[in-house]
């Protein structure tokens, strides 16, 4: 037993009832009091195209009535584990990216300087940024990246450096991401010229295709991720467009051919046991999915996400 937020029985508080809440865990503004922070993070300012993931967040919270408290699969119980609550969302200003990534990453300032780990609902793939900018401060993490776009070009109409498109390219850049121990796996779809992808591999990023993924078949790639992350510190990035949109249409930049929601659940459980120190679920946009399908594979990859995160922090604190 233990005395850990957990969510409410259904014999006190049905599903549909209550305010809507990250797995319906309780609101805690305290830091301190807490091992994982479950925040949302409300803004697409880095879109380049459809917009949208700005209400992920409240989407995916809604739509998280729907966890439970044990992986059926893995058998971790992180609200056992681990003090989890949400910690609400980081502020933010809808006509200002620098303005919205300075918000952003003193929030995460706060959540890191009290010992959280934080796991957070996008918002674009930008807000990644920010947040490695708070928790990769004193040193250069790896990353486990799910997406079917590698996020590292330069620069977007005429030199805006700041765009979903942009941020581990800005991360390897600033010394946040170590990028010998990064891998981006589902990368697919066509590209603006035939060197898209340069900077990410003269760098040192391990680019696992979808081509080559289905090549290597799931449990080699994962031994391969394991593999490029280490021993180290490791944040784990998952953008719902790595998966085929049959299983999340709901995001701005969706490409056919992706991995299937089984094959990521699998990936993301996988990971157990790698030093992973901060998560976040990306680019789901709830306005091109009314069905709220999107939104559940969301919570749901959140909670993958959270079962490993969680017991990564309980063996630290052992």
């Amino acid at each position: 037993m233990t005395d850990n937020p957990q969510p409410p029985d259904l014999d006190t508080m049905p599903r549909f009832a209550g305010v809507a809440t990250f797995m319906r865990l309780p609101v805690e503004h305290d830091f301190s009091k807490i091992d994982i922070a479950l925040a949302g993070v409300p803004w697409d300012g880095g879109t380049t195209n459809r917009a949208g993931a700005r209400h992920g967040p409240r989407e995916i919270r809604n739509m998280s009535s729907l966890i439970r408290r044990i992986n059926h699969a893995s058998g971790i119980a992180p609200f056992s584990l681990c003090r989890v609550a949400d910690v609400g969302d980081a502020p933010v200003n809808p006509i200002s990216v620098p303005d919205s990534l300075d918000r952003i990453r003193t929030f995460y300032e706060r959540i890191a300087s009290a010992g959280a780990v934080p796991l957070s609902a996008g918002g674009d793939h930008l807000v990644t940024l920010p947040i490695l900018r708070a928790i990769a401060a004193r040193r250069p993490v790896g990353m486990v990246h799910f997406d079917a776009h590698s996020d590292t070009q330069d620069s977007y109409f005429g030199g805006e450096r700041y765009t979903h498109g942009t941020p581990f390219r800005r991360a390897v850049e600033e010394g946040l991401l170590d990028p010998k121990r990064t891998v981006q796996i589902g990368i697919r779809g066509s590209l603006y010229d035939a060197h898209d992808l340069d900077f990410a591999r003269d760098a040192g990023m391990r680019i696992i295709t979808i081509e080559e993924f289905y090549g290597l078949g799931i449990d080699a790639v994962i031994a391969e991720a394991r593999r490029v992350a280490g021993d180290g510190p490791t944040y784990v990035s998952f953008d719902v467009d790595g998966l085929d949109p049959v299983y999340a249409p709901g995001t701005g930049t969706p490409e056919i051919g992706g991995f299937t929601t089984h094959e990521a659940q699998r990936m993301i459980r996988g990971l157990q046991g790698l030093d992973l120190i901060g998560g976040d679920v990306v680019e789901v946009a709830p306005p091109f999915d009314p069905s709220g399908n999107t939104a559940i594979v969301g919570a749901t990859m959140m909670f993958e996400i959270l079962c490993v995160l969680a017991d990564a922090r309980s063996r630290r604190k052992r």
